[in-house]
């Protein structure tokens, strides 16, 4: 798709971030009808308006190709961007939807994070609290305070809503309980005014606090990985090749690799998960790290997929033993 765009628009080598979208019909058309944004009468520019927002959030500053908006564009939840964009304007259609579907995610994620029976009155009051931010009324100014502003299409609408009440949680708790360690950042959180600020998510003084527990999580978990698991990963993410290339590099049919990363991949979470509940302790040259909730595990997971500055390319170096030779495959 990205290939046929680049052709037909006649791509630049590089994007001005002035004018994101000159020379990008093909592709804009391409986003609007795939994020079905006509049905909650979302017109094309008001539709663009939300994609060149998450494009300067994601991409800006730095050099970015036509290529790279792209595939940018086309890795976006386009169809929740849409009514997330819906919704903030106020679109009564994208609002029933909206209600009708994830009411109900809201309050079993609810129940989840306050490790109550689905359907209690606390999750309900939890979940149900959202509604009047995501609607504009907390600000008391309507739909341009919307928390849905602050979607940007990287993450599932699901993904986001749990985090969002997530961070609801925790916060409740601060409110009533100071952390004398984190004094200083909540004075700062008091300063800014309120929950909003400029992340994906309303903003979290302690977002960097819960990167930081996530990234050394994910550390130790690599560590505790086999040298081909990791070079698996290795060359999928931080290389980025194809499975097929792995699968020559390493020695493995194409079907091998793809189910080992799936595999690999669920252990890991897993393992992070395990590693943020249960804490770690003090050790080269980091602080001893407490357990965390399930609702800052929650947060955690969020930032860390977000744009972070994660290095891959320094959690997971190259293998001294990469695997067996080129042509040996395993099953």
């Amino acid at each position: 798709m990205t290939d046929d765009l680049s052709q037909r628009d006649g791509a630049n080598p590089r994007v001005d971030f002035s004018q994101p979208f000159e020379g990008q019909t093909a592709l804009l058309e391409w986003c609007y009808a795939q994020s079905q944004a006509g049905r909650w009468g979302l017109s094309r520019e008001r539709f663009v308006a939300a994609l060149e927002r998450s494009a300067k959030k994601a991409l800006a500053p730095g050099p970015v190709t036509p290529q790279k908006l792209q595939e940018y564009f086309s890795a976006l939840h386009l169809e929740d961007l849409a009514l997330a964009t819906a919704c903030a304007d106020g679109s009564d259609p994208a609002w029933e939807h909206f209600v009708s579907t994830y009411r109900a995610y809201l309050r079993t994620s609810a129940a989840t994070i306050l490790r109550c029976k689905a359907g209690s009155a606390e999750a309900c009051d939890l979940a149900d609290s959202l509604f009047s931010e995501l609607y504009g009324l907390a600000a008391g100014k309507g739909a341009e305070r919307s928390l849905f502003r602050y979607f940007h299409g990287r993450s599932s609408l699901k993904t986001w809503l749990r985090a969002v009440l997530a961070q609801r949680h925790i916060d409740s708790i601060r409110a009533g309980r100071r952390f004398d360690e984190l004094a200083d950042d909540e004075t700062d959180y008091a300063r800014q005014g309120g929950p909003f600020g400029p992340e994906t998510l309303p903003g979290d003084p302690h977002r960097e606090r819960y990167l930081a527990s996530f990234t050394r999580a994910l550390q130790t978990a690599l560590d505790r990985l086999e040298p081909q698991e990791k070079e698996r990963l290795r060359l999928y993410y931080a290389e980025e090749k194809t499975l097929a290339e792995i699968g020559r590099l390493l020695g493995e049919h194409e079907s091998s690799v793809s189910r080992h990363l799936d595999r690999v991949r669920r252990d890991l979470r897993q393992t992070v998960e395990d590693i943020l509940r249960h804490g770690l302790g003090a050790a080269n040259g980091f602080a001893a790290q407490p357990p965390l909730s399930d609702a800052e595990i929650t947060l955690c997971f969020e930032y860390g997929a977000g744009d972070s500055p994660i290095d891959l390319d320094k959690l997971l170096p190259p293998s001294k033993s990469p695997g067996p030779p080129a042509g040996k495959r395993t099953p």
